[in-house]
């Protein structure tokens, strides 16, 4: 029997989503990436296949499990398999240069960004960017891995050559001009079948972790930006959200073969938006959905369940 295959490496993300298919009778099967064998002797099994594997893997042990997930989507791709967030989707959420040029490319505003490998570049990059406050991060991140604010070169420089510096995974920082919102917050827009769902305008008065996930949890405070405000929920759906830049965020999507997706942007003081992160490995807060009455993982079940039942058809 047909079904939907579901590659990750976190079962705290993917529970969510297979409570849903469950409820809806959609036949699935994980497929979990720590380690695995890709025998490329053989076909893979027919059905949808559907990728939620994280830049952020290697924070749960689990560190070459983008690079098998990659090998699996190359095979399922050379047998012509249906794969929403494949080959393409995965080389977005693994490099934060290759989603600021795709981006760049698409015409879509970002922050001016430098990537360096090694701790003299890092210093040099960030003279070069020439900006009064800057932030770095990591190329390979997710959870706000490496996100730091400065207003000095001075300051980075203790950063960098200190013991509590944070080195990338794949060895590339990135400096990048700080985006101050007149207001403390940032808004997360979520795709699934490329189609916007819903806005999530997310609080960052205390800090710049910005995952939904409910078992997200990072003490660490990375990039405060704000002030204290009143005490209100960290994530919050907006009701009728429209811009003009959902059509440019769904054209983006189409033309890079991502299916689901949360992309977020953060307006300056002048109204103009900066588009700083793309993550192909969406996960939905619970508390702000149950509020909306809008839930994320129940759209992504009915339409994989959807593809799923279209797809057999045309094969019967």
């Amino acid at each position: 029997m047909s079904k939907v295959y579901i590659i990750h490496e976190n079962e705290e993300w993917t529970a969510h989503l297979t409570k849903r298919m469950k409820e809806l009778e959609v036949p699935y099967e994980e497929w979990h990436l720590d380690q695995g064998v890709v025998d490329l002797t053989e076909e893979p099994p027919e059905g949808v296949f559907y990728s939620r594997m994280s830049a952020s893997s290697h924070t749960r042990g689990h560190r070459f499990a983008p690079e098998l997930t990659e090998s699996v989507l190359a095979w399922l791709e050379q047998h012509d398999r249906t794969v929403f967030n494949g080959s393409r989707a995965l080389r977005l959420e693994v490099s934060k240069v290759n989603q600021y040029t795709a981006l760049t490319k698409a015409g879509i505003k970002t922050p001016k960004t430098i990537a360096a490998v090694g701790k003299e570049n890092i210093i040099k990059a960030a003279e070069k960017l020439n900006v009064a406050s800057f932030i770095t991060k990591h190329n390979r991140a997710g959870k706000g891995l490496g996100v730091q604010l400065f207003h000095s070169i001075e300051a980075l420089k203790q950063y960098v050559e200190g013991p509590g510096f944070d080195e990338p995974v794949d060895g590339i920082t990135l400096i990048q001009e700080y985006i101050k919102a007149p207001e403390p917050f940032i808004t997360r827009c979520e795709f699934v079948g490329g189609k916007f769902i819903y806005a999530v305008e997310v609080d960052t008065s205390e800090g710049f972790e910005l995952c939904p996930a409910d078992a997200c949890q990072i003490g660490d405070l990375f990039c405060p930006i704000g002030e204290e405000v009143e005490e209100k929920p960290k994530f919050q759906i907006v009701q009728d959200f429209h811009d003009p830049i959902l059509e440019r965020y769904e054209a983006f999507l189409q033309a890079n073969d991502i299916s689901i997706a949360a992309i977020e942007f953060i307006r300056n003081s002048a109204g103009e938006i900066y588009t700083y992160d793309i993550n192909t490995n969406t996960n939905y807060n619970h508390d702000a959905e149950e509020a909306a009455g809008q839930y994320g993982m129940l759209e992504l079940a009915k339409y994989l369940g959807s593809e799923l039942a279209a797809k057999f058809e045309r094969i019967k």
